[in-house]
């Protein structure tokens, strides 16, 4: 048994020839991302047509991913910051003027963005924060770009569903983090009812998904109405407060990786008809992604797609606005971006995007086991092809957030480790979302303690099942995963023999005053409840006996060090000192800093020259293949 041909940084995280399809409103066009310009820019064709009829309609310089067709079915909306600084504004792009330049829709002053944009009859929605703490509602004409002021806030934790003035729904925190949701029946007088409570620290980055009814008169939430542990999708009657679950599946939650969609190409939680602005599905988290449909229509449509899927799920659908005509693109574990275009009224469908077999790829599995304090955890494991699974090198790859999870599907980053050799881990630790109530709970007051743990316990499962070497164990961790890959390296200094950290930041303190002014009122339920108050001074002795900046003296693991100098999540200084500090003592660390970059890497040349940093860190000290 041997491992397939070793696959070159450069071919196993190339930009995708094809991705993200959509179709027109009048679905007689396919907009789809592309590779110009040295990046993933916009492309539209006529449904019938192939790629080398389509017209490219942007030349940005850093990769799209974010998009939307406008109501005339020949403009496209697209989101876009600078370097990765987060600074979002929405640009217009289309067959009009295919080779204008961008023209910026919300040209807003530095460290202000828009957070929801969507376009109706010529007319941009979005909300954004010009004043900086207070995020208002404006219509954008999409012509001219002349802006007026729909709504100004007053408060940044209360906020109307609607934005027109009619009734609808009021969403508010109270002051003690509970999420309270009125039926409003008059804006004027202020006249609203409570119908709706959740617990705030189970929903740490806010209720997701939400969604109200073109009418305002219904208010759907992912929700653990009835103490329910997992989430079920309900819906709360304007006028009778009446809650009825829409869908639920035992043991298993509603996804809310949706929230992540426009940052990090998560797959949507919810499908919502463009023209009705009815939930037609719903997806569920699990060993494999799940979705449900929620209408007859669709019911049939998933019938036909999934006669498609070739062993996958489906990922993500768009369609036109009779839901005729749709593009479906499917999640597999081995291969990335099967895409079709399907017509309802035919019963037919067209290949768009076929990624090959996947043969050479590793297969990934959902495992399980305890921790040691008895909490269930789940994860998943993908081995290396070729080879027997018996004493590979293993390399615990940890998510971000904390409020997000691996699941099953296509990871480039993953491949690319079992292609040299390694078995990789993918924990949901504790403070994971995906599993309910329960789990995500647990993660309050246990960053770097028990959720390190989590990830030990899971390397002692594979090392158990004599999967994984235990001298030959790495942690590489994104974001909240880099805090946590130099935790472990603090907290069990001789436990892994190499470690990267990417994009991590080092004090919790830091992290939290590191915010920008609008996030913190938010707080209360997130970091305030999960890390503590860096105002309360034993709070503040305690954040500090957890973060790696206090604990320097302890790592001898030997550390590559990822970041981007336009992170705002994450101040340069934090790894510049860790850095620092390792060299002062003679601890091997390698450091990298992408000049144009921010929290997480989209140039293509920084992420090959990241990756042959880790592939050579690994093989260093792990004995994986290098090229």
């Amino acid at each position: 048994m041997a491992l397939p041909r070793y696959i070159p940084v450069e071919e196993m995280l190339a930009l995708p020839a094809f991705s993200s399809p959509q179709v027109s409103r009048d679905g007689t066009r396919l907009a789809y991302l592309a590779p110009a310009n040295g990046c993933l820019n916009l492309w539209i064709r006529g449904i019938e047509e192939e790629h080398a009829d389509a017209v490219c309609v942007t030349r940005e310089k850093r990769s799209i991913s974010t998009f939307s067709w406008c109501s005339d079915s020949r403009t496209l909306l697209y989101r876009q910051d600078t370097d990765g600084n987060e600074d979002w504004h929405y640009f217009r792009a289309g067959l009009d003027d295919p080779d204008a330049e961008p023209f910026d829709l919300t040209p807003l002053a530095p460290g202000c963005r828009v957070i929801a944009a969507s376009e109706d009859g010529g007319t941009v929605r979005a909300v954004m924060n010009p004043r900086y703490l207070f995020f208002d509602a404006f219509d954008i004409d999409l012509a001219t770009g002349e802006t007026t002021l729909v709504r100004e806030s007053s408060d940044i934790m209360r906020n109307y569903t609607d934005m027109d003035g009619t009734r609808g729904f009021l969403s508010g925190q109270a002051a003690d983090g509970t999420l309270e949701y009125y039926a409003v029946d008059d804006q004027e007088t202020g006249a609203m009812r409570l119908v709706h409570t959740e617990d705030g620290p189970s929903f740490p980055t806010g209720q997701y998904p939400f969604h109200v009814s073109a009418d305002q008169q219904t208010l759907i939430l992912a929700s653990h109405w009835g103490d329910s542990d997992a989430l079920r999708l309900i819906s709360i009657d304007h006028a009778t407060g009446e809650k009825t679950v829409l869908a639920e599946k035992p043991g298993r939650s509603v996804c809310c990786l949706g929230v992540y969609a426009d940052d990090f190409g998560k797959p949507p939680s919810l499908f919502i008809s463009p023209r009705t602005s009815e939930i037609m599905a719903v997806r569920f988290a699990g060993d494999r992604p799940e979705m449900v449909p929620l209408t007859p229509h669709f019911a049939e449509v998933h019938a036909e797609l999934m006669k498609l899927a070739d062993g996958g799920e489906l990922g993500w659908v768009t369609c036109d606005d009779d839901e005729q005509v749709w593009t479906a693109t499917f999640i597999h574990d081995d291969r990335s971006g099967l895409s079709y275009r399907y017509d309802h009224r035919t019963r037919t469908s067209v290949l768009l995007h076929d990624p090959g077999s996947g043969e050479e790829f590793g297969k990934t599995r959902a495992i399980s086991f305890t921790a040691r304090d008895g909490l269930p955890l789940h994860a998943f494991l993908t081995l290396p092809p070729g080879v027997e699974p018996k004493g590979l090198p293993l390399i615990v790859k940890v998510h971000g957030g904390p409020w997000l999870h691996d699941y099953w599907g296509f990871n480039g980053e993953v491949q690319l480790l079992a292609n040299r050799g390694y078995a990789v881990l993918q924990v949901n630790y504790r403070g994971s979302t995906g599993y309910g109530s329960r789990h995500i709970k647990a993660g309050i007051k246990e960053y770097g303690r028990g959720m390190n743990d989590d990830l030990v316990d899971g390397c002692e499962w594979a090392v158990g099942e004599g999967i994984a070497d235990p001298a030959r164990l790495g942690i590489f961790g994104t974001s909240q995963g880099g805090y946590l890959t130099l935790t472990a390296l603090c907290n069990t200094p001789d436990y892994f023999a190499a470690a990267v950290d990417d994009v991590g930041f080092s004090s919790i303190p830091a992290l939290l005053g590191d915010q920008p002014e609008w996030v913190k009122p938010t707080q209360i339920n997130n970091f305030l409840a999960y890390c503590g108050d860096p105002a309360d001074p034993d709070d503040l002795a305690d954040m500090l006996s957890r973060s790696p900046a206090t604990m320097i003296d302890r790592i001898e693991t030997p550390l590559l060090v990822i970041a981007g100098a336009q992170d705002p999540r994450v101040q340069l200084t934090e790894p510049q000192a860790i850095v620092d500090g390792l060299r002062e003592r003679g601890v091997e660390v390698g450091y990298f800093v992408a000049e144009d970059e921010g929290h997480g890497f989209k140039n293509p040349v920084n992420i090959n020259r990241m990756w042959h940093l880790t592939e050579e860190h690994f093989a260093q000290h792990l004995g994986g293949r290098r090229g």
